[in-house]
């Protein structure tokens, strides 16, 4: 028995703007389904499934501290300097952490946020 894979599911307002992202910003490929209402955008074997949900709450009102993703890359600089690039909002630069992380975090057009973090050691 085991978990072949992950997928993150988001709420998202606007697709297209959502595509815009994830392609700019983590280079991700983007695969329409549906009649126009989910987006899956990938990249080296992670999935983000964004659905057109215009009455979901918006990320930015609830007030809380999650983030709905960790991605552990190869080189954190990197995505951040691509990031950087395309205009995203970092709500965290790179940097180095006790636990053996070099942590980044980055915030979607839709609020949602996100870490990526390469090992140290």
């Amino acid at each position: 028995m085991s978990i072949q894979s992950a997928h993150y599911v988001l709420a998202v307002h606007d697709l297209d703007r959502s595509r815009d992202w994830y392609e700019r910003v983590l280079g991700c490929e983007t695969e329409i389904v549906d009649d126009g209402n989910w987006m899956f955008f990938s990249r080296d074997g992670v999935t983000f499934m964004c659905g057109r949900c215009a009455d979901a709450i918006d990320p930015n009102d609830l007030g809380d501290h999650q983030y709905f993703a960790y991605l552990v890359v190869d080189d954190v600089d990197a995505f951040h300097a691509r990031a950087v690039e395309a205009g995203a909002e970092v709500r965290k630069p790179p940097r180095d952490e006790p636990w053996g992380m070099r942590e980044m975090a980055l915030r979607t057009v839709d609020g949602h946020r996100m870490m990526l973090a390469s090992r140290t050691e």
